[in-house]
């Protein structure tokens, strides 16, 4: 009953992937429009200036191809996270964001980085490992799904691919397993089943023997 709860469809849970994948279409189409090239606002590792990219990079793309290819993976986990993972979206989407873009400040090449394939990264990830730690059927149910549609993306962590920022990928998708443990008891788990002993469990002993009870007979005193 309490998952029933949890899990009630709202308008709201369209209203945030709506909302960023329109963002980031409209962010493209300003780029395009007036000619104007946002890739500087990117992450550029270990660059002071190149912290801003931490809270901008998510929004900035190269070409209709990548903001086509993440666009689609983008509204798909993000309805996913808000659906079943309500209690924690927010907190999943802008703390895992951050963290995964600070990681790419650290680790990537000296380039530019940008787009949104960190945070369909993180999702991916928490999303999948969230179920497999959780063990509830739902969520379980939901990260096999997961894995069946984008569990191709696994191998855009390693640099396989020219001009990718796998560095990206690989940073978004080791934060959302730190998520999915961090936050592993928030929102739907499994419910440990509680056993009532019932009147039927009394006629059995501890061996499992059945043994009804003893009924003292009542006796009415002689009278005198």
């Amino acid at each position: 009953m309490e998952d029933k709860k949890q899990l009630k469809i709202s308008k709201s849970i369209f209203f945030i992937p709506t909302l960023y994948v329109f963002g980031i279409w409209f962010i493209y189409w300003i780029e395009i429009y007036f000619n104007f090239n946002f890739n500087k606002y990117g992450v550029f590792p270990r660059e002071l200036i190149g912290l801003r990219g931490v809270f901008l990079t998510h929004f900035i793309h190269s070409d209709t191809s990548h903001l086509f290819n993440n666009s689609i993976p983008l509204f798909v986990l993000l309805l996913s996270l808000f659906y079943f993972y309500k209690d924690i979206a927010f907190k999943v989407l802008i703390y895992g964001a951050l963290l995964s873009g600070f990681i790419t400040w650290c680790i990537a090449r000296e380039s530019y980085h940008i787009g949104a394939s960190g945070i369909v990264y993180l999702l991916f990830s928490f999303i999948f490992f969230s179920g497999i730690i959780r063990k509830h059927y739902r969520l379980v149910a939901l990260s096999l799904i997961i894995i069946f549609l984008y569990g191709s993306m696994i191998w855009y962590v390693l640099p396989i691919k020219e001009g990718m920022s796998w560095e990206g990928h690989l940073s978004g998708f080791l934060v959302g397993i730190l998520f999915a443990a961090l936050y592993r008891n928030k929102g739907i788990v499994k419910e440990e089943h509680q056993f009532v002993e019932t009147e039927f469990d009394l006629l059995f002993d501890e061996n499992g023997q059945f043994a009804p009870p003893i009924i003292e007979e009542e006796h009415e005193g002689d009278l005198n």
